[in-house]
């Protein structure tokens, strides 16, 4: 592939590239954009797959996924032998992922949420899926990192 240098900062500009080596790459996906084409939004024109191999210059292969609503770190692989040996290694649990949230309101020192995952069909999307699959396990702990206090010195408009 062969990009002019001016064409491929415009690319650059589009994906916020994080990590790069020569097996791997890792993006800040935004929320809303797609990880790769597909029919479930046949319009769309931009997909984080495609501004990444295009600001790279090689082909990319998606390790993991991140639904279009989520923002966050995705992992791409330079070489399919190298997604698949990280698709496996998530697949079976050897690769984890961690997350930072801001959240708003009280929360206790740690705790853990049990909440099983029922599959709620899309009407396109699953028209053909099994509607009688079992919930999926999900827990999920979690540990809170600072609270701060800010007093106000002086009472302003900030």
């Amino acid at each position: 592939m062969n990009i002019e240098s001016g064409t491929a900062n415009q690319i650059a500009n589009q994906i916020d590239i994080i990590y790069e080596d020569e097996f791997l790459v890792a993006i800040n996906k935004e929320a809303g954009l797609l990880v790769h084409r597909s029919w479930l939004d046949k319009d769309e024109t931009r997909f984080a797959m495609q501004l990444t191999r295009d600001a790279v210059g090689c082909h990319v292969f998606p390790v993991h996924r991140l639904d279009r609503p989520t923002s966050g770190v995705l992992l791409f692989a330079k070489s399919p032998a190298v997604a698949r040996s990280l698709t496996e290694a998530f697949t079976e649990h050897n690769i984890t992922k961690q997350y930072l949230a801001v959240v708003r309101g009280y929360m206790p020192e740690q705790g853990i949420v049990n909440y099983a995952l029922s599959f709620k069909p899309d009407a396109i999307a699953d028209k053909f899926a099994n509607l009688d699959k079992p919930a999926q396990e999900a827990v999920t702990h979690w540990q809170r990192l600072a609270q701060v206090e800010l007093p106000f010195a002086v009472s302003k408009k900030h």
